[in-house]
């Protein structure tokens, strides 16, 4: 229905706007709740937070921005971790040192503008740390499957069969559409627990909200969080660059990258003190908006609160934890080797040269210490994983001497 859809954002009806705003959610609904239920947060508080994190972007950024706010897939495997060292609520508090590096962005492009970032995280920095976060959730894809691979087959062929062959807003949603499929299958395994469902009450608060207590803080995961902040940052900055070219719109000037690294910044706050997961723009409902040409700033505001109704439909948090392991983890082999990719697809897009030598020595340890898990401690913290890597690789890019033929004029 959607495929020829060019209008007028101007005239959109009010059921149109609604309409469009409930699609844009389907879109980034099984990111938004997938990586909660990796995590072991409640994805009933992930689609609370995103709704809020998405109104307070929208109020910082005047309302001129159209996008939409969700988990960030960045953030698994570093919650995971800080989770078995902190637990949940010492990691909660972790969330509040990635908060303060978009704050800290935010500051320094109002004051010296984007050339900064690019000096600090050109290509050879954030190519291998996009590829680390999507390796170093591997093992845990596999452990997932294995529970079951016939269901974890079956959610992973659909989602390649929908990536490889869909049209239109379908192949935006193969993430869910394995989901659904995975699900129906494992209903007819009787793989499925409806105990939970059933107990369920159709309407309730997140449990994160009724139980509402501050994030335990600590040194410790609030300093560990802090460098595994670069690849959003960075992944921001793209979103809002290809928003704007698909809105006919430079939202770098007006209402400026500042603002909007500050909105996700607070974002990400309020997501830590609600018991969410870190938010971030997401580029699935950026790709909706090309296909529709509606980039209505009004139309994901409708997301947002869309999100907030479906947060409180007790049954359908519970309907979403019934899924099963095997078919989150088919899901997870493409997901995050997709992750990785991307990150090659960066260096190759920027054209990093692999023959200067500067270069590869920056991928080479950065990928090395990141997927041989070193670990960098004194006293009771320690830094390790992406965190460990990305600070490695901004510090020796930093430091390296820059060839003649790669110096700035």
């Amino acid at each position: 229905m959607y495929d020829q859809l060019v209008m007028n954002n101007a005239t959109l009806s009010p059921f149109k706007k609604t309409i469009l705003g409930v699609q844009f959610l389907f879109i980034a609904f099984g990111s938004t709740v997938l990586v909660p239920l990796l995590v072991g947060l409640d994805p009933a508080t992930a689609l609370m937070t995103a709704g809020i994190g998405t109104f307070i972007f929208h109020f910082v950024t005047k309302g001129k921005v159209p996008i939409f706010l969700g988990s960030s897939f960045a953030f698994i495997a570093p919650i995971i971790a800080a989770s078995k060292q902190w637990g949940m609520p010492g990691t909660l508090a972790g969330i509040i040192g990635v908060a303060l590096v978009y704050f800290l962005m935010s500051a320094l492009i109002k004051w010296r503008g984007k050339k900064l970032l690019d000096r600090l995280f050109p290509p050879v920095v954030i190519g291998p740390v996009i590829i680390l976060i999507g390796l170093s959730l591997s093992t845990s894809a596999v452990d997932m499957a294995k529970s079951n691979w016939t269901l974890a087959f079956v959610a992973l062929a659909t989602a390649i069969v929908v990536l490889s062959f869909g049209r239109g807003l379908i192949k935006l949603v193969p993430i869910v559409c394995g989901i659904i499929v995975g699900y129906v299958v494992a209903l007819a395994m009787h793989e499925v627990d409806f105990t939970a469902v059933e107990a369920a009450p159709w309407f309730a608060l997140p449990p994160s909200v009724v139980n509402f207590r501050w994030p335990a803080f600590a040194w410790e995961p609030f300093l560990y969080m802090i460098p595994v902040a670069i690849a959003p940052v960075i992944e921001h900055i793209g979103d809002v660059y290809v928003v704007g070219a698909v809105a006919d719109k430079d939202f770098m000037e007006e209402p400026g990258l500042h603002r909007t690294m500050l909105g996700d910044g607070l974002a990400c706050l309020a997501a830590s003190f609600l018991g969410g997961p870190p938010v971030t723009t997401y580029s699935e409902v950026t790709g909706a908006m090309s296909i529709t040409k509606v980039t209505n700033p009004q139309v994901i505001r409708i997301s947002a609160a869309t999100a907030m109704v479906f947060s409180v439909i007790g049954k359908l948090s519970a309907l979403l934890q019934s899924i099963p392991t095997a078919v989150l983890g088919g899901i997870m082999l493409l997901l995050f080797g997709t992750i990785a990719s991307v990150g090659i697809q960066n260096l190759v897009h920027n054209k990093v040269n692999m023959n200067v030598t500067r270069n590869t020595i920056i991928i080479s340890v950065t990928l090395t210490m990141g997927i041989g898990g070193a670990i960098l401690s004194w006293g009771s913290f320690a830094i390790s994983g992406i965190g460990l890597s990305a600070l490695v690789g901004v510090l020796l890019n930093l430091l390296l001497p820059k060839a003649k033929e790669e110096q700035e004029p």
